[in-house]
């Protein structure tokens, strides 16, 4: 069995990739349907917040997700993630107002801030360095597959039921994640009880340095994810494709083998390189985005969508924790995240706006994102290292 799976396919890594699963299943299975939810609420005009606002306080909350991983464990950071998704998936129906419903969307937020954060610290301190990149492809291979399962599922679920069942349906998978973090043993030694003197950030605890450099081409890059998020639900509806979450189960599906050929390499031949490609990649699934006519088309833009992000991922992480030292990997993995969630409300937010709810609009939305990509394969090709 040893020769069939990595040295560092452990119980407790298992169960670390299976509570992603659940946890990205959770609050990815309602998105394809929140456009049209929100334009039934009467807030058609604010369907750029449905991500924004997500992303925002994602970002906000790195920095101090980042701080509680080094000092108060990874566990915690994480359960704290899976717990919001809960409570928020109930709210969803009670709060069934344009204002409630963006306020929750602000809240659901501070999940993403948290999860990823603990868990990719968590990957990295159980991992041998030489195989970083690798473990960091499964890893996110199993957070890819909650994010095809969610948008499938959740798209299943709208076509018999309620929205409302969708919100609840999302609540209790996150459950899933919270019962199975239970299991796990933390990974960081020297850890301090939480206390309220943790929420204070000096400006150095806020951004790491030594990682801005990936951080900043990250932001670029993920650009195209925002737009993805918030324009193809209509886009898709626009080409006649009734499951909105369709396109999105394909492009994630995608990035799976992807990302542990992308892991494996970049720990060969290095993460520059593969971002390159990556960037490469992008740009191409947006200006093919960008002229689709035909449900194929829009597919087959998916594919190579969920392939440059399948490359993006588990590098970009792997590259990160490269550059940083080890008593501030949870700082330096929350700068990544913040330039991550910064990039996409930012193309949240610009595609919301470029879009104006006008059809003639979606080719220019869709050029400017592959435009973005290609500001980040030009500054891939000034970075001469890996490392710091």
């Amino acid at each position: 069995m040893g020769k069939l799976l990595p040295s560092f396919f452990t119980i407790n890594f298992f169960l670390l990739c299976l509570s992603s699963f659940m946890f990205f299943s959770s609050f990815n299975m309602i998105i394809p349907e929140l456009p049209a939810y929100l334009t039934s609420l009467g807030g058609e005009d604010y369907k750029g917040l449905i991500i924004a606002l997500f992303t925002l306080s994602a970002g906000l909350s790195r920095p101090f997700s980042g701080k509680l991983a080094d000092k108060v464990g990874r566990i915690p950071v994480m359960m704290f993630g899976a717990s919001v998704c809960f409570v928020v998936g109930l709210l969803y129906p009670l709060l069934s107002f344009v204002g409630g419903f963006l306020f929750l969307r602000f809240v659901h937020g501070f999940s993403a801030g948290f999860t990823p954060t603990g868990a990719s610290a968590y990957v990295a301190d159980i991992v041998p360095f030489q195989k970083r990149g690798e473990a960091m492809g499964i890893q996110s291979l199993f957070g890819s597959l909650g994010m095809a399962a969610g948008p499938a599922i959740g798209g299943w679920v709208a076509t018999f039921w309620p929205v409302e069942t969708l919100f609840y349906l999302s609540a209790f998978t996150a459950i899933g994640s919270i019962i199975i973090l239970w299991r796990l043993k933390e990974t960081l030694e020297d850890r301090e009880p939480l206390k309220f003197s943790l929420f204070k950030l000096k400006r150095d605890e806020i951004i790491e340095k030594r990682v801005l450099t990936p951080s900043v081409i990250l932001l670029f890059s993920v650009f195209s994810f925002g737009v993805v998020l918030t324009i193809v639900p209509d886009f898709s509806a626009h080409l006649g494709i009734e499951n909105k979450g369709l396109f999105f189960a394909v492009f994630t599906l995608s990035s799976l083998g992807i990302r542990l050929i992308a892991g494996k390499t970049s720990d060969r031949y290095g993460r520059v390189p593969v971002m390159r490609v990556a960037s490469v990649t992008m740009i191409l699934a947006m200006v093919l985005m960008a002229f689709a006519e035909t449900k194929t088309a829009l597919l087959f833009s998916g594919v190579l969508f969920g392939s440059a992000v399948g490359m993006y991922s588990p590098t970009t992480a792997a590259w990160v924790v490269d550059r940083s030292l080890d008593k501030f990997r949870g700082r330096a993995l929350a700068t990544m995240y913040i330039a991550l969630e910064a990039g996409i409300g930012i193309g949240a937010v610009v595609s919301g706006y470029l879009f104006a709810n006008e059809a003639e609009n979606f080719p220019l939305v869709f050029l400017t994102s592959a435009g973005t990509a290609f500001i980040a394969f030009v500054a891939l090709l000034f970075v001469k290292k890996d490392k710091a």
